[in-house]
């Protein structure tokens, strides 16, 4: 299989851009299907080149425009930038920039557009964490209404919305779609297979703590293993320098506000129970009442967001990292932190983005064998005391096609094509196989994974389990992203750095959160589906009510649990 990744130069050459002006066609569909797609594609050639004459003829009134578009800088939008979008504008005649910066960025320059009514890109690819604000604003075209009305001659009748795996997180509580997934990835727990199975480590640890070492179903097993693997000599297993139990990261940056409100806090149970978030508490403590008005985030008005669920979470992490983990973590960011356990010394990490995998198969790396095949595996990451079956257990991106309704409607309509073209069914398997962030149920159940997912780690076989559905974005209680996402940061990284304890960083960030709210509730912005904040109460009152926010547990440290991994995974075989 040709899984390489061409540059934007070979590409151009294969398809005849750097000669002149191009001659979109079928001609050039076809060089692009033989040079790139061949038999990665959920479709037959012929039903290939039907969908490519299909992009054709739609593009022939925008020939020669040119649009520009963005997302965030990962292995899946480069490969776009850099090959699809030059096949699109070869096979099509529509000049697309694609434009890569970091996810910060993406979304600064959607809140400009949003605050000044320029276009500045003419489609975004942002993450559907920002679908609440997305609904509640009303400044996106909802995509349902786009492909009946205005959009309905751009819209492929081969798009087959119902082979997405990710269109209910991108669905508003109206029922419309607003965004298009075009890449998708989970927070899984990560683990060195070979070190929990080898004979000698298996018994000292059933010695040392009376259980069997395996994947941690809970947080209390979670600690076990980190603290067995932290420090211990695995020269036995060729394995030098010093081994840690742990892996995660602290310093105070806008990437450290994700690793809380990507489900840590879900993980650890202090939302709601409720697929695909918490109702009517999500993972961000923010409560909504019965008509999805965020009502507060503090537990005085129903929040959940400094509860003591909350506090266990932040204490842990906290812990663990400085227990546990390699010194150098509470220093590093998101994207400082990834590649790290690839460096072979890391036992375990509960909070790892599989949009990392791609990186983490490479050959050469300690932590694969010379057959191609992982020393690692991924797993269900485990919860925490105060989960309860039926709650949120980890996160998912899924980075979405957004059109915003400040862009004219020619540009918008050439921008949705190229939407499209990358999503495609003749594309989509490949592009699969080059991020490995799969958003078609035909791609991850396409042959060619059957084939590869030995040398996946567990990857395959998570997104073709019934489990996937317990992992999703930030839900629709968060009523305006942008603004909310860098509170959390900027307080959680005062009781990283221990500037605050946990308790009073918390207090702050549901304070801050509410604050915001009121003022969007203040200005009227976003109509009778906005905030409508709740009087204060009592704590008392709503830590005794059932559910969401939970009163705290006289003992946090629940009985340890782990299951074997190949268990697991028959589990979900069956």
């Amino acid at each position: 299989m040709n899984l390489s990744l061409k540059s934007t130069t070979a590409l151009a050459l294969a398809l005849g851009l750097a000669s002149g002006p191009a001659f979109a066609g079928m001609e050039e569909a076809r060089q692009f299907l033989d040079e790139e797609i061949g038999d990665l594609s959920a479709l037959t050639r012929e039903e290939q080149e039907a969908e490519m004459q299909w992009f054709i003829d739609a593009a022939q009134p925008f020939e020669g425009m040119d649009i520009n578009v963005v997302s965030e800088t990962i292995t899946t939008h480069t490969y776009e930038s850099q090959v699809l979008a030059p096949a699109f504008t070869a096979i099509t005649g529509i000049n697309v920039t694609h434009d890569l910066i970091g996810e910060g960025d993406v979304v600064e320059k959607l809140q400009t557009q949003m605050q000044s009514g320029e276009n500045i890109y003419d489609a975004y690819i942002n993450d559907s964490d920002l679908i609440g604000t997305h609904w509640r604003y009303q400044q996106v075209r909802n995509l349902t209404d786009w492909m009946a009305g205005e959009g309905a001659d751009v819209t492929s009748p081969t798009l087959d919305l119902d082979d997405f795996i990710g269109t209910q997180f991108t669905t508003a509580p109206d029922g419309k779609l607003y965004q298009l997934p075009d890449q998708q990835f989970a927070n899984l727990y990560w683990f060195r297979y070979d070190w929990f199975n080898d004979e000698k480590n298996q018994a000292d640890f059933r010695e040392e703590y009376g259980y069997d070492l395996g994947v941690p179903v809970n947080w209390s097993a979670y600690e076990d293993i980190a603290e067995f693997f932290t420090g211990r000599d695995l020269s036995h297993m060729g394995v030098e320098g010093e081994v840690f139990g742990n892996m995660d990261y602290g310093k105070k940056d806008p990437s450290l506000g994700w690793r809380y409100t990507d489900a840590w806090m879900s993980m650890a149970g202090m939302g709601s129970e409720g697929e695909p978030n918490g109702l009517p508490v999500d993972e961000w403590g923010i409560r909504v009442n019965e008509n999805s008005q965020p009502v507060g985030s503090c537990v005085a008005r129903g929040g959940a967001t400094n509860s003591p669920a909350a506090v266990y979470a932040v204490t842990k992490a906290i812990e663990w990292l400085n227990k546990y983990s390699p010194p150098a973590a509470a220093g590093m960011t998101f994207s400082e932190a990834g590649p790290v356990p690839a460096q072979g010394n890391v036992a375990q990490q509960m909070f790892w983005y599989t949009a990392f995998t791609a990186d983490t198969v490479k050959d050469g790396l300690p932590v694969m064998n010379e057959d191609g095949t992982p020393k690692w595996r991924m797993a269900p990451s485990p919860h925490g005391v105060y989960w309860t079956e039926g709650t949120k257990i980890g996160y998912q991106d899924v980075g979405s096609w957004t059109l915003m309704k400040s862009t004219p409607l020619d540009r918008a309509k050439a921008a949705w094509l190229y939407a499209q073209f990358v999503t495609s069914k003749t594309v989509d398997t490949k592009k699969s196989h080059v991020g490995l962030t799969f958003i078609r149920d035909s791609s991850i159940n396409h042959e060619s994974f059957t084939e590869r997912a030995p040398r996946l780690g567990g990857l395959v076989e998570f997104y073709r389990s019934p489990a996937r559905t317990a992992w999703s974005p930030t839900g629709t209680n968060v009523p305006d992203y942008p603004k909310l996402a860098q509170l959390w940061w900027q307080n959680i990284g005062d009781a990283m750095s221990g500037a605050k304890t946990p308790q009073e960083a918390l207090d702050a960030l549901c304070a801050d959160q509410e604050q915001v709210m009121a003022r969007i509730e203040r200005a009227g912005i976003q109509g009778d589906i906005g905030p409508k904040l709740n009087e204060e109460r009592d704590p008392e009152y709503w830590l005794s009510q059932e559910g969401s926010p939970k009163a705290k547990l006289e003992n946090e440290d629940e009985e340890p649990q782990t299951i074997s991994y190949d268990e697991l995974i028959k589990s979900w075989e069956n």
